[in-house]
């Protein structure tokens, strides 16, 4: 477990090099959604384009890094965060993605200097690749999602977010490994309803739950590059167990909606990953009571409005 002491002492470290990203305020009837007032939380106007950069960040700024750089695995998101503060504490990384991975976020992790593989087509094979990679170099491994100071750094979402709207009840955060949404519980300790989102086909933490443990899962569907890790972490399964109070499910075609409305009525670019939490109040899997007053936290924005604003 982590303490809401140790992300706050987290967030005055990383804070120079990370930006406090906005919220905004809706109506949410422009969204069909009958809550009042919705809050989106935009991560995905962080630098390279997702939360992930406040846990590479975290690392890099806490642990001491080798000459051999930094190394991680990445469906793309996590990739990109750890090439662009790598580049900017001027270290090397080398960072695995699989084939899934979206030309866009590949382009990134090329323009920040890092040196890509692209390794098997799966998350699972890229980060075997990069463990192997560690035993080799002795580069400093920085892992996606199970990993303290990853969760620590991921955290620090739920205290800007608190710091911005202290009047939420209930927060829809999207879930790959689960290192996003077990670092935000433990910032918030139960203080709020946190709802875990997935995609059909990438149902990873509510087979966990079901299961009672981390336990493979589907892989696949138009989010595969960000929500698609096969298993929750071994490190955040037992917070998300103990802070988060439901998971929901959406399917593709829900998210792919979510993207359009974003880009239609705010012109937010989300990716898929970054949509789906929105995707669970549009499509009505997650209906909110009278009382409840919803944030949705948009994750990622890592893709083109051309992909979806058609």
């Amino acid at each position: 477990m982590i303490s809401a002491k140790q992300i706050l002492s987290t967030y005055q470290i990383i804070r120079p090099h990370i930006r406090r990203t906005p919220i905004v305020e809706v109506d949410g009837a422009d969204f069909g959604i009958k809550t009042g007032r919705l809050t989106l939380k935009l991560e995905s106007l962080q630098h390279a384009g997702s939360f992930k950069s406040r846990g590479a960040f975290t690392n890099l700024l806490t642990r001491t890094v080798p000459a051999a750089g930094a190394v991680a695995a990445s469906g793309g998101n996590h990739g990109a965060a750890v090439a662009f503060a790598a580049m900017r504490r001027n270290v090397p990384a080398k960072i695995f993605v699989p084939s899934v991975a979206s030309s866009t976020k590949i382009q990134q992790i090329s323009d920040y200097g890092a040196d890509l593989a692209i390794s098997g087509e799966s998350y699972a094979d890229a980060l075997a690749a990069s463990e192997a990679w560690v035993a080799q170099s002795g580069a400093m491994p920085i892992h996606a999602f199970d990993q303290e100071e990853t969760l620590l750094g991921q955290g620090t979402v739920g205290l800007e977010l608190e710091e911005q709207t202290n009047d939420i009840t209930t927060l829809l955060v999207a879930v790959g490994g689960g290192g996003l949404i077990a670092g935000i519980a433990s910032w918030y300790q139960g203080r709020i309803k946190v709802v875990g989102v997935e995609p059909e086909q990438a149902p990873t933490l509510t087979r966990a739950l079901a299961a009672g443990r981390p336990v493979d899962a589907e892989a696949g569907g138009i989010a595969a590059d960000s929500l698609a890790p096969r298993r929750v972490g071994e490190l955040v399964f037992p917070i998300i167990q103990r802070h988060v109070s439901a998971t929901v499910l959406v399917s593709d075609d829900a998210i792919r909606d979510a993207q359009r409305l974003l880009w239609k009525l705010l012109r937010i670019v989300a990716e898929p990953g970054g949509a789906a939490a929105l995707a669970a109040l549009t499509s009505r899997r997650y209906v909110a009571a009278a009382n409840e007053r919803i944030a949705v936290l948009i994750c990622g924005g890592n893709c083109a409005a051309v992909d979806f604003a058609r």
